[in-house]
């Protein structure tokens, strides 16, 4: 595969709990070309999280590397790897981490900002990304005064308005009613067009059963399913 937008080769995870040695993960390798939508499944526990942090540069492996489109995460000084994330990566957590005190059109235009791309450039571009994502008509609500479904396709617009290659999603559904994990399922559908990689751990059935392939963490090992 030429130029994949994501890789880990040989990935391992060990964590120290007093005298104990604890490996999370171990020998998991993992290619994404662009465009591809992956699914990450496994008990509570199995570590997807952790595989999640290390493929976003938020941890280090023990060893093994993560290139993000040819870049060594773990090699990168901080200042770097900030930038490299910025321009490159999209983040989507259970819980949406927006800023209270930003509205929705602000919240999503902050990796632009922060990329020092002009405010007047930056809210323009992230108010057309809510639109895309049906959220046009809540610009300048602030997160108290929409739903948890609302505020979950605020966080998708903001994950994917620096047009990001690669965006990493973290239970997108787990914290929402069946109403709103609908909508953000239908969401994720709808996105299926764009060129951006998606790895998406979920617990979610239907989540995975849209991914163009699900991958089972099972003992630290990262296995095809059938």
């Amino acid at each position: 595969m030429n130029n994949p937008v994501l890789h880990c080769e040989a990935l391992e995870r060990t964590y120290t709990d007093g005298d104990r040695r604890v490996q999370v993960l171990r020998d998991v390798n993992l290619t994404l070309a662009e465009g591809e939508k992956i699914a990450v499944v496994g008990a509570s526990g199995s570590g997807k999280s952790t595989l999640l942090n290390l493929l976003g540069g938020l941890d280090k492996p023990s060893s093994g590397r993560v290139l993000l489109c040819g870049e060594d995460l773990a090699s990168l000084p901080e200042r770097k790897l900030c930038r490299l994330r910025n321009e490159h990566l999209g983040f989507v957590y259970q819980f949406h981490h927006l800023l209270p005190e930003f509205d929705a059109r602000e919240n999503v235009a902050m990796p632009l900002l922060i990329g020092a791309v002009p405010r007047k450039e930056g809210l323009e571009r992230a108010a057309a990304m809510l639109d895309r994502v049906g959220m046009g008509h809540r610009l300048s609500h602030r997160p108290g005064q929409l739903s948890g479904g609302e505020r979950q396709r605020v966080a998708i617009a903001r994950a994917l308005v620096a047009e990001p290659d690669c965006v990493l999603m973290d239970e997108p559904t787990g914290n929402l009613d069946p109403h709103s994990a609908a909508q953000v399922l239908e969401l994720v559908d709808e996105l299926g067009a764009l060129s951006s990689a998606f790895v998406v751990v979920t617990h979610d059935p239907d989540i995975a059963a849209h991914m163009h392939r699900t991958l089972e963490l099972v003992d630290g090992r990262l296995e095809a399913q059938p």
